[in-house]
């Protein structure tokens, strides 16, 4: 039986409380609730970015427009993440203002090589062109930010008997 609720603090799906994966085992039915969230909250993202893209890009450029574009989905995203996606788990501030710096980093620079690389190899690229290349570029990008999220800054500790002999 899984409830529903969204308040700071709590899981928006939380198992019943005879349910527990991190006592059962059942490390896959976690796995596999953290992949859904964050691939429903990367899509709706994505969207919003790609639309605030192409409406910034005639007045700011390409460069100009991907930076705002990253810049007012970044916030919400990580949020999103932090409070839904991986609720419950716990994580250490200093890791989570790392990992949105780096994030946001990371996001305007592969974003910038990727326009710069659409740039060289297309003579006058199209508005669509350089969206379909960052959204392409915002998949891979999104596969290795949940695995850097599941596995570090969101890891759950490991049992002090996984350190015995």
């Amino acid at each position: 039986m899984t409830t529903t609720r969204w308040t700071p603090g709590h899981h928006l799906a939380a198992d019943a409380p005879h349910r527990h994966p991190e006592l059962d085992g059942d490390r896959h039915h976690e796995l596999g609730g953290h992949a859904a969230w964050y691939l429903l909250a990367g899509g709706i993202t994505t969207g919003i970015q790609a639309a605030l893209f192409l409406a910034l890009r005639p007045e700011f450029g390409a460069q100009w427009a991907n930076l705002a574009a990253i810049a007012l989905t970044t916030v919400g995203n990580t949020e999103f993440h932090r409070r839904v996606t991986f609720a419950g788990r716990q994580s250490n501030a200093g890791k989570r203002h790392l990992q949105d710096l780096l994030t946001f980093a990371f996001y305007v620079g592969y974003g910038s090589i990727v326009l710069a690389v659409v740039d060289s190899l297309v003579s006058r690229p199209t508005a669509w062109e350089e969206t379909g290349a960052l959204l392409a570029a915002s998949f891979v990008g999104g596969l290795i930010r949940f695995v850097a999220l599941r596995w570090w800054v969101f890891a759950r500790p490991e049992p002090a008997s996984a350190h015995l002999p």
